[in-house]
């Protein structure tokens, strides 16, 4: 499988759960304003859409879409445990969390990271953000994970959206068991090893 990805962006979720996941893979770096991947590639002609992450199976195709690559990723590999068994409840709580992720804070971001929005539109991103993040905070509450006891592909896509909060300047520090959750999350080593092989670690 081939990974496209820009550092630090959506695909950093895809990138933790390949290595967690003990999967063979490589990467390919994307420029996402140029469209252009590392080789010079069109990635248009790769993903239609235009944006990361792209999954390029091993069978052939690409998956797009972070939340379905993630799922994709943990059914490749059960042992793993980076999401329950198809069917059960806990598989739907980790959608139930991949859905909420992807449209509550992933989409809130987005005026805070576009130059042309308005003051009051990223005002309203930041306020819709910290409830989003207070919730999220609240269901932390005697668990090490989103769903439990068990890192899951929900784990990397939160990891890796909260921590574009220091980026934008959003302040996460009204939210100390979300700050420790954070913490947890980063110091396990598939983790460090997607942040340093896309250039993100001090």
């Amino acid at each position: 499988m081939k990974l496209y990805f820009s550092p630090g962006a959506c695909s950093l979720a895809s990138h933790i759960a390949l290595l967690e996941a003990g999967l063979p893979f490589t990467t390919e770096k994307v420029d996402l304003g140029k469209k252009l991947t590392a080789s010079g590639a069109d990635f248009r002609a790769i993903n239609p859409k235009g944006y990361v992450p792209a999954l390029e199976l091993d069978g052939g195709g690409v998956l797009t879409e972070g939340p379905a690559i993630l799922q994709y990723i943990a059914d490749q590999a059960p042992a793993g445990q980076l999401a329950p068994a198809a069917g059960t409840i806990g598989r739907y709580r980790v959608i139930e969390w991949l859905n909420f992720i992807g449209t509550e804070l992933h989409k809130n971001f987005s005026p805070l990271f576009n130059s042309t929005a308005s003051e009051d539109m990223k005002s309203a991103a930041r306020t819709s953000l910290a409830h989003r993040f207070g919730y999220v905070a609240r269901m932390l509450e005697g668990r090490e994970y989103l769903s439990g006891d068990q890192f899951s592909v929900a784990d990397a896509y939160l990891f890796t959206v909260a921590s574009w909060s220091g980026f934008v300047g959003f302040d996460l520090s009204d939210w100390p068991l979300l700050q420790a959750y954070l913490a947890r999350i980063a110091a396990r080593p598939a983790v460090q090893q997607a942040l340093g092989d896309e250039g993100l670690l001090k």
